[in-house]
């Protein structure tokens, strides 16, 4: 389960993807129209600019924008930077092995599973960045704006 902390960063980071081609944007905003806690937002944001994904301006016309494309970040990326590994539990994880505990690993059927568990997720969020995610959200609400537009 994703912590609310990277839940918040991927919703700012789509935010941002947005907005990409609009200069930096408002703490304020990215806060109000995500429904994330000024204070916890800010927080994150320092996170995401010391991982390299944002960057940020002071000053009249200042605040956040995406320090790279969003084509070049992905959900997992995002995900890693916030949580860490992905994996489900220790002795399947790329970054942070550690053993389990399990008396004998190599054929452990609870391991292989959870293996192959995190290799789904890690593929699924390893080949989604943000401009797709962009596009959908887009696609989304210009469809529900459709779908609502009649009058009577």
């Amino acid at each position: 389960m994703l912590s609310s902390r990277a839940r918040y960063a991927t919703r700012a980071i789509l935010d941002l993807s947005i907005e990409f081609d609009k200069g930096p944007i408002q703490i304020q905003d990215i806060a109000e129209r995500q429904n994330i806690p000024v204070k916890f937002l800010q927080q994150i944001l320092v996170a995401l600019k010391m991982t390299g994904f944002v960057q940020s301006r002071k000053g009249p016309g200042g605040g956040y924008s995406l320090a790279v494309p969003p084509q070049e970040i992905t959900l997992g990326a995002v995900i890693r930077a916030m949580d860490g590994p992905i994996a489900p539990i220790s002795c399947v994880s790329v970054t942070k092995f550690s053993e389990c505990g399990c008396p004998n690993p190599e054929v452990c059927s609870l391991r292989l599973a959870f293996k192959e568990a995190r290799d789904a997720i890690a593929d699924v969020l390893d080949h989604t960045n943000f401009a797709n995610l962009t596009e959908k959200q887009l696609s989304n609400i210009d469809a529900m704006t459709r779908s609502f537009d009649f009058v009577i």
